[in-house]
Parts: C-alpha cells; sequence; structure tokens
C-alpha cells in the first residue's frame, strides 16, 4: 500500500492499494483514475504518486527474490539432491 493525502487534508494521510491505479494524471491537481472508475484527487504530484507505486513493486519484488521465503531462498534447494 502506498500512503497518499486527500487534496486540502495533508493531516489525513490514507493508504491506496497500486495494483487498483488505472491511471494519474495532472488537472492542474493530481486526479487519480482507479480501475473500479473512482476518481480521487490527491494533494501529491503525478510524479510523487508513479514514485511511490515504483518503490512499492520494487519492495515487493526485491522482498520476493531475498526474502528469507523468497524464491531466491528456495531456489538453493534441489529435490534431486540426497
Amino acid at each position: 500500500m502506498i500512503t497518499l493525502h486527500r487534496l486540502g487534508h495533508r493531516d489525513e494521510p490514507f493508504l491506496l492499494n497500486p495494483d487498483l491505479v488505472a491511471m494519474v494524471e495532472a488537472h492542474p491537481d493530481t486526479v487519480i483514475t482507479l480501475t473500479t472508475h473512482a476518481r480521487l484527487v490527491v494533494a501529491e504530484t503525478p510524479a510523487e504518486v508513479t514514485g511511490a507505486i515504483r518503490s512499492w513493486r520494487a519492495a515487493i519484488l526485491s522482498d520476493a527474490l531475498h526474502g528469507p521465503e523468497g524464491l531466491a531462498a528456495g531456489a538453493d534447494h534441489r529435490v534431486d539432491q540426497p
């Protein structure tokens, strides 16, 4: 989840599932359109929103590859070894 703020409510953050983001636009305020067709107007810039999404996705991949239960840890154990 990424943390964002509704426009005009900087002291009230909310969490958004980045998998639901379909489009990020500037009109001049940042408008996020979700896959559900809902729209959110946020205080962050489009660059900040896309940066947060990239960081979130990179963290997910990193955890999967390097975490204790990730793919890299499982790759060391072959089925054909005694």
